[in-house]
């Protein structure tokens, strides 16, 4: 089976034997690039827990939705299909998007529709999502410029309800790892806040952390005191949930 389109991988570095986790990586960028310091630095701090990192470089504008969620699903259900080579545990397959990828990774997992029903199965939901100042809505003090890349301007009135992963969550939601900064000016807090607010409203397993300082983008900030912290905090949450090995800690200094 062929790789979908933008799709990469970076296997487990454990050496354990049988099946691993596999979490997709969708970086940021608006729906308009993709940051490259949020794709292979986070897989290969990932593959550092013994979890295999698949990185997707899904469509962005002038493509609209859905294409940035058709490949986002047909890349997960590639993930657990098991045809690309790793070893992957088809019931641990989770998602980790930063920014406007958080907000893709987050509409994964409250399972919007793309239309087409080979794409929209369940299998193509994650286990677990990790969010990243994610751009979780698009009614509630969202990122414009995000809006208009996936949508067009103005964006089709009907969708951005749709979109908004806050508004659709449901007890069948996946858990979630969430974190921002409390004075990020580019995609405000609450968007972190309301969709951790639906997950435990629904009574699904999440957590939060809000660090006061931080600009947006810091992908994950090595030497930023505060944020640096996220991927510590994470690596335990992925550890007790069974994903990640006993030694998982913080990322290497350095990466950005």
């Amino acid at each position: 089976m062929t790789a979908p389109r933008g799709l990469t991988s970076v296997p487990a570095h454990a050496e354990a034997a049988g099946p691993r986790p596999a979490i997709l990586v969708l970086p940021g960028g608006g729906y308009a690039r993709q940051a490259d310091h949020e794709a292979e630095p986070v897989a290969e701090w990932l593959a550092s827990l013994g979890i295999h990192a698949f990185i997707l470089r899904y469509r962005v504008a002038p493509h609209r939705h859905p294409a940035p969620l058709e490949d986002a699903k047909e890349a997960m259900l590639h993930i657990r299909s098991g045809q690309h080579g790793l070893a992957v545990d088809p019931d641990r397959v989770g998602v980790l998007g930063f920014s406007a990828g958080g907000h893709l990774a987050a509409t994964l997992s409250t399972a919007a529709a793309t239309g087409n029903p080979e794409l929209d199965l369940p299998a193509a939901v994650p286990d677990l999502s990790v969010l990243c100042y994610p751009v979780a809505s698009l009614t509630h003090e969202t990122h414009q410029g995000s809006v208009a890349n996936l949508l067009g301007d103005p964006p089709p009135s009907n969708l951005l309800a749709a979109l908004s992963a806050e508004l659709n969550v449901t007890p069948r939601t996946p858990p979630a790892f969430l974190w921002h900064t409390a004075d990020d000016e580019a995609v405000p807090v609450s968007n972190s806040l309301n969709y951790a607010g639906a997950l435990f409203a629904a009574g699904v397993h999440a957590e939060l952390h809000v660090f006061p300082h931080g600009r947006h983008g810091l992908g994950l900030a090595p030497g930023e005191p505060g944020p640096e912290q996220w991927t510590s905090l994470c690596a335990a949450w992925l550890e007790r949930a069974g994903w990640a090995d006993a030694r998982a800690g913080a990322a290497p200094a350095g990466r950005r």
